[in-house]
């Protein structure tokens, strides 16, 4: 059988009850839990948000939400950038940076595309045309830079 990645995009009102609870689930399991960091993931920017969800075989494996310029940082943006622990052996996580950066220039039409971070994960941003753009600095205690695709 020969596993398939799908992704849907999907504006905040078009996401099922099902797709929000398994992001939220996900992004809990990795940001909260697995990184133990104790912050406020819902932050009322999932209603601005379009949101890439990959599945893998049906299951919710990676996932990222998107901003237009302005609505995060002064350019648009990609963050929440996560892939389930189970399926990291995969290097979903390079189709997914790639989806979404299409998914930016397709919703808004931007190129430029600003993100914070997680400082140890430079070279796989790199790898997607970002460039560190800033110091390091302390997001809920974990050390992360700004990176700028233009």
């Amino acid at each position: 059988m020969e596993h398939k990645l799908e992704f849907k995009i999907k504006r905040f009102n078009e996401l099922s009850t099902n797709e929000l609870y398994s992001l939220l689930q996900l992004r809990s399991e990795v940001f909260v839990v697995e990184q133990n960091c104790v912050y406020q993931d819902l932050d009322g920017k999932d209603y601005k948000a379009i949101h890439v969800l990959g599945f893998y075989n049906g299951e919710l494996a990676a996932y990222t939400r998107i901003f237009n310029k302005g609505d995060y940082f002064d350019e648009a943006s990609i963050g929440r950038v996560v892939t389930a622990p189970k399926h990291r052996d995969k290097k979903l996580g390079h189709s997914l940076m790639k989806i979404s950066i299409e998914a930016v220039k397709e919703n808004y039409n931007e190129f430029a595309i600003t993100i914070s971070a997680q400082e140890h994960l430079e070279k796989f941003y790199n790898a997607h045309g970002f460039v560190k753009s800033s110091e390091m600095y302390l997001e809920d205690d974990i050390p992360h830079i700004q990176m700028k695709r233009v």
